[in-house]
């Protein structure tokens, strides 16, 4: 299960088995992203599967060849890390992997905040999204509308009906309802078949379950508008914190052909892309370096002074930055943006808990490493002046 001895000292613990992993990532990570480190190579990467044979399916954000043991990490309410084997390559970006063991930091998240001295320590290199995509209040910004019919236009060849959409909280038919809210796929390979409406994997919509003694009609009607195979893939964006959102959806219907299996891998790596470009057009960069009031394992309070910036994190649920301490290589962090309020100068002075993930193996710890003498000055110092005020 893992290097207990390594990690003893780094304070960290070993789970138990195989199941308690898949649980505690299943239930408090889900489809959050985490990161994925092979040889040279890293990757941001969410878990497309849970499998109950210990197995994961994980989606690469660009594609790449692994092999061989490797290590995916990142944090929920603490910073964990599971040992993976390669298994197979199901596309470029999908990759099935077996897990051989993990273990997690036994610190929590929420630990002393205190002080940080004027160049000590800096954040910088800051992303976050534009806009916010909620589709709970059907809050898709304008430009990734545009983005998402720019790709329908230059894909539509694909299929005699293509189709992309946005999932809209309102949506009415039955299927693009379950897409929604499953964030699985539909593969009808052959209309006129009914054995086509059952699911072919977990990852897959059932019709005959969803529409029961009414499948028949469904297939009849289908047959009768002339449809041969349907496929439709959802578009999963990843905010900042993690968040899995099937905001839309991409839909090829032929009516002349019966569609492979080989094509609905085609769409679900188109949906990557799409995201890819979503993501492009909706992140706002920024190198400028801002000051840190104080800091915590478990969060931090930044003075942003830059305007650019301060427009964008005024209305942000959450940024990534790197934490750059003096003499030390940067550490890639997500803030959860907790607190914003404008002080006196007309600065924005921003509470945030780090609740994402760094971008390289080891760097939570090196973060803890980093802090754990700046915290014991810290409550030394504060032991001092207490007993200097009670005249000790």
């Amino acid at each position: 299960m893992g290097n207990g001895n390594r990690v003893a000292s780094r304070g960290f613990s070993d789970f138990d088995s195989i199941d308690e992993i898949v649980s505690v990532l299943e239930k408090h990570i889900g489809k959050r992203r985490l990161n994925l480190k092979f040889g040279s190579e890293k990757r941001e990467v969410f878990v497309e599967e849970y499998n109950d044979d210990g197995t994961l399916v994980l989606v690469l954000d660009s594609e790449c060849k692994a092999h061989g043991d490797f290590l995916l990490y990142g944090l929920s309410d603490k910073y964990i890390e599971v040992d993976l084997r390669f298994m197979e390559e199901l596309s470029p970006r999908l990759l099935k992997c077996k897990i051989l063991g993990a273990r997690r930091a036994t610190q929590g998240r929420s630990e002393l905040r205190f002080a940080v001295q004027p160049g000590s320590a800096v954040a910088t290199n800051f992303r976050l999204s534009k806009n916010t995509i909620e589709i709970s209040k059907f809050n898709i910004p304008t430009g990734i509308k545009v983005v998402l019919d720019q790709f329908q236009s230059a894909n539509s060849h694909l299929a005699d009906y293509f189709k992309v959409d946005v999932l809209s909280s309102d949506v009415k038919d039955e299927l693009l309802k379950s897409i929604r809210n499953t964030g699985k796929n539909l593969f009808i390979p052959d209309c006129s078949d009914i054995s086509s409406y059952g699911a072919r994997s977990d990852n897959f919509l059932d019709p005959s379950v969803i529409y029961g003694s009414g499948i028949k009609d469904v297939m009849r009607k289908d047959i009768e508008k002339g449809l041969k195979s349907i496929i439709i893939v959802p578009v999963v964006y990843l905010t900042d914190d993690g968040r899995s959102i099937p905001f839309a959806y991409i839909q090829a219907v032929s009516k002349t052909s019966v569609f492979t299996p080989d094509m609905v891998v085609e769409l679900k790596e188109m949906s990557f892309q799409l995201v890819d470009r979503i993501r492009d057009a909706n992140t706002f960069s920024s190198s400028v370096r801002q000051d840190f009031i104080d800091i915590s394992r478990g969060g931090a309070k930044l003075k942003i002074t830059d305007g650019e910036l301060k427009r964008y994190v005024a209305k942000s649920k959450g940024l990534i930055f790197d934490i750059v301490f003096k003499l030390q290589a940067p550490i890639t962090v997500y803030g959860e943006v907790k607190t914003v309020v404008t002080d006196e100068d007309g600065n924005l002075v921003v509470g945030v808990d780090f609740g994402g993930n760094s971008s390289r193996q080891g760097e939570m710890e090196r973060f803890y490493d980093v802090l754990k003498p700046m915290e014991t000055e810290y409550k030394a110092n504060l032991i001092k002046s207490i007993k200097a005020g009670q005249g000790v």
